[in-house]
Parts: structure tokens; C-alpha cells; sequence
């Protein structure tokens, strides 16, 4: 008892807890620590953050401003994209050729897309040789300190390597031309294809029993380009284009598909099983589906494989480091003619590979709205022609069923 009593003495009362306990227990206990109280803002760093702020908005409205012409011409450049392109006609070829279509094409350059889509470009280079130009002649006349180099160099590399640029050039725009034909060759086929399917299934079904879906069916064929020409071509109005061709019912489970023109040829396969028709017939008919899957194929290849990036973007540094070094070079020859020589070589130049990029895309070059129209046309033309020839036949069959024959009695 008296050692119970001494330790009470010495010892302070211990508040320790298993942590059997505090885990049987946790509300026997909570340890609370003194939260530190946050530092308060100085002025310092007031001060501090503010001026980051600044800077932060300064260099955002730098960019701003270095972005805004490029952007503006990348505006242009897409709005020129998705311009709707004509079929020629007799009259727009005698217009192509004309004698005066230089000083038309020439007064039309400010309203060209790829004029204006190398306005940046050109810009840059041409001030970079202003750059060059004005610091050569400071130089000169003694402006600056002489120990500053003055910058220029042997025309030799450039002799050298020009060929290698006019290669790169023409082979980047050859290639884009090849996707081009490509393109323009898959779409041939497929308006071909689609007029020939139609024709054989107007000529091929009689049976009046199967005229709803022959009608269905032919909808379903004429409605394959439209949607097509959706898949390739962006921002396409597809839902406006099928609303004419499609019902309601049907439009909508094209419109939800991943994949419109597959789906499409499901509802042409669907109808195709539907009509009445010899086991021959029906068999050519579907071969013609075939033609249709070729066609997706090829255009499906063109819009998602370009031309080589690498071969893209070695022509694209070359381009750039041989009119960033180009002042360097002419000076000794031209001097202040260096900028008028750098404008003209960056305006032609880029032209050029402009114009490969424009053409590697080859569907938005393509008049492929009009191609739509005109198989529509060619269709319904030709449910209406088979109606009249029809009726002029059976009235003929109907004539010469009363003659009569070579001894004087009507056929029967």
C-alpha cells in the first residue's frame, strides 16, 4: 500500500492505451494536436503573385498577336475547303482555255486560298531577310562594332543543293497528284457502279407484287453516295442529304450507325433478299454490292493514310532552313535586293508545296455533290423512261397482235 502510494507521489498519472484498445475503443480517446494557423499574406508575395500574373497576360497577348494572321489564313484556307466544287460544262471549258485567263487568274490572286494561306509564311521569311539586310549594311557603315561579323556566305551550297529541293518538291506534289487521280478514280467507279445497279434493278424486277420494295431499293442505292460522300468529307450535311432519299425510320438508324455507307448496304442487301427473283438475277444483283465495298475501301485508304509524314516534314524543314539562310547567301550579289529575291523565292516555293498539301486530300477537291445530284437524276430518269418505253412496247405488242396473217385470219 505504501508503494502503491509512493509511486502516485512520483509518477504522474499515465493516460498510455493499448492500441488493442484504441482500435476496440476509438472513442474512448481522441488525440488533438494545436492546428498551425496559416501564414498570412505579406505584401511580398502579394506583390510576388501579381506580377506573375502580369507577365503570364503579357506573353498569352504575344502569342495572341503571332497567331492571329496564321490563324486567320488557316480560316481561309478551310473555308476555301469546303466550298461546294462544279462539274465543268461546255461553256466553263471554252472558259478554261481562254486566251485570257492569265489576267483573270492573275486579278483573282487576292481572293485565292493559297495565296492567302502563305501570307504567313512569306511574311516571316521576307522580314527575316529585313533583319539580315538592315544589320549588314549597320555594319557597313560602321553603326556597330567591327568585331561584329558580317553575315554572309559561299553561294556554292546552294548550288548544290538546289536539284535536291527541286526533287523534293516535285516528287511531294506528284505523290499528292497520284492520291488525287486515286480518289477521282474510286469515285468513277462507284458512280459507274451505282448506275449500273440501278439500271439492272429497274430492267430485272416486273413483278408488280414487288414494287414497294423495288421503289425502297432503289431509294437505298441512290442514298449509298450521298452517305459515302458524308464519310469522307467532313462536316458534311448528311442528315439534309438523306432526308429526300430515306423515311424517317430509315434515316434514323443510318443516322445513329457508326458506319452509314455499311449501312446502307445492309438495307440494300435486306431489300435485295425481299424481291422475287431467280436465283441467277439475285446472285448478280449482290455481285454488284461488291463494287460498293471496293469504293469504301479506297476511300476509307486515302483519308486515313497520307503521303509518308517523314517525306512531308523533311520537305517542310528543308523549305524553311534554305530561305532562313538565303539572305546570308545572296548579300555579297544583292545586298538590298536580298528582300525582294526572298519574297518572290518563299512566295513560289511554298506555292508549290501548297498545293501538294491541298491536293493530298483528295475528296474535297472532287465535285461530289453534283456527282450525287446527278446520279439521283439519272435515276429517276431512268424510272420514268422504262415507264414510257414500257407502255410504248405493250402498245405495239397490242397492234401487231391485229394484223392479221398472210391468209387472211387475225392472230389470235
Amino acid at each position: 500500500m505504501k508503494q502503491a502510494t509512493f509511486r502516485s507521489k512520483i509518477l504522474p498519472p499515465s493516460h498510455f492505451i493499448p492500441k488493442t484498445l484504441l482500435k476496440l475503443q476509438p472513442s474512448i480517446t481522441t488525440l488533438t494536436f494545436p492546428s498551425k494557423s496559416p501564414n498570412p499574406l505579406t505584401f511580398k508575395t502579394l506583390s510576388c503573385l501579381e506580377s506573375q500574373s502580369q507577365s503570364e497576360t503579357k506573353t498569352l497577348t504575344l502569342i495572341s498577336v503571332l497567331r492571329a494572321i496564321p490563324d486567320w489564313a488557316d480560316r481561309v484556307k478551310e473555308r476555301g475547303v469546303k466550298q461546294k466544287r462544279t462539274l465543268y460544262s461546255h461553256e466553263k471549258w471554252v472558259q478554261h482555255r481562254s486566251s485570257l485567263r492569265h489576267v483573270r487568274h492573275l486579278l483573282s490572286s487576292l481572293s485565292s486560298r493559297v495565296i492567302l494561306s502563305l501570307i504567313p509564311p512569306v511574311i516571316a521569311f521576307t522580314m527575316v531577310a529585313v533583319v539580315i539586310a538592315s544589320y549588314n549594311s549597320a555594319l557597313d557603315s560602321h553603326l556597330l562594332p567591327g568585331f561584329l561579323p558580317v553575315l554572309r556566305a559561299s553561294s556554292l551550297p546552294y548550288q548544290l543543293t538546289a536539284p535536291a529541293l527541286a526533287l523534293l518538291l516535285v516528287f511531294r506534289t506528284e505523290a499528292s497528284y497520284s492520291r488525287f487521280v486515286d480518289g477521282k478514280k474510286a469515285w468513277t467507279q462507284i458512280i459507274a457502279g451505282t448506275n449500273d445497279f440501278a439500271t439492272m434493278v429497274i430492267s430485272g424486277t416486273d413483278n408488280s407484287t414487288d414494287e414497294c420494295i423495288k421503289d425502297s431499293l432503289l431509294r437505298y442505292i441512290m442514298a449509298f453516295p450521298v452517305a459515302l460522300k458524308g464519310h469522307v468529307i467532313c462536316d458534311s450535311d448528311v442528315s439534309g442529304d438523306l432526308q429526300d432519299l430515306l423515311d424517317a425510320d430509315d434515316l434514323a438508324i443510318v443516322l445513329d450507325s457508326k458506319h452509314r455507307p455499311r449501312c446502307i448496304i445492309e438495307f440494300i442487301s435486306q431489300s435485295l433478299q425481299l424481291l422475287n427473283l431467280e436465283a441467277t438475277k439475285q446472285n448478280m444483283l449482290e455481285s454488284k454490292i461488291s463494287c460498293f465495298h471496293e469504293g469504301i475501301g479506297v476511300c476509307e485508304q486515302l483519308m486515313g493514310i497520307p503521303i509518308p509524314l517523314s517525306y512531308t516534314r523533311l520537305t517542310s524543314r528543308f523549305l524553311v532552313l534554305w530561305h532562313l539562310t538565303l539572305p546570308i547567301i545572296l548579300w555579297d550579289d544583292c545586298h538590298w535586293i536580298v528582300v525582294p529575291a526572298t519574297f518572290i523565292s518563299a512566295a513560289s516555293l511554298f506555292c508549290i508545296e501548297e498545293v501538294g498539301v491541298l491536293i493530298e486530300e483528295p475528296f474535297p477537291m472532287l465535285a461530289l455533290d453534283e456527282l450525287c445530284n446527278l446520279v439521283q437524276s439519272n435515276i429517276q430518269e431512268a424510272i420514268a423512261t422504262q415507264k414510257v418505253i414500257q407502255a410504248q412496247v405493250s402498245a405495239k405488242r397490242k397492234s401487231h397482235s391485229y394484223q392479221h396473217c398472210a391468209n387472211g385470219w387475225p392472230n389470235s
